[in-house]
């Protein structure tokens, strides 16, 4: 396989995980939510009860089937989460601001968000965390 088909294919795999841990977060923090907290001033905690599981997915599956790295995990994973460090921040303040001071659509807001941390995840992923390290389990042939 040629490195464009392999990169291709690795981003569609990357794509498809993504949505799912997507949905994934999306019910898992709906559950807590809806069941246990039902005040809007502490949905920030089945929020990231969601995240964490997300990425928690996201990562596991991304670094068996997409990027098929045997990378150090706990090294791998403290990258990942070095990125949610910041990003997670980030991303609150600015949807509070669009949605809050701009009154912007929290759908959308919502949405834009998630596509900014596909993309970025991504990039930090495959350039940051795997770097050198990808295809090198034992389970792709050149």
């Amino acid at each position: 396989m040629t490195d464009k088909k392999r990169e291709t294919l690795r981003a569609l795999k990357f794509t498809l995980f993504s949505i799912s841990a997507g949905l994934i977060q999306i019910a898992v923090t709906f559950v807590i939510a809806h069941f246990w907290i039902t005040d809007e001033e502490h949905y920030w905690i089945p929020y990231l009860i969601g995240l964490v599981c997300s990425v928690v997915y996201n990562f596991t599956v991304n670094r068996k089937f997409t990027f098929h790295s045997a990378a150090n995990v706990p090294v791998a994973m403290l990258k990942v989460f070095g990125f949610y460090c910041v990003f997670t921040p980030l991303s609150t303040l600015w949807v509070s601001y669009f949605t809050k001071t701009l009154h912007w659509n929290e759908i959308l807001v919502q949405a834009g968000t998630m596509l900014v941390n596909f993309v970025t995840e991504y990039l930090f992923t495959r350039f940051v965390v795997y770097r050198n390290q990808v295809d090198n389990d034992g389970s792709q042939t050149k």
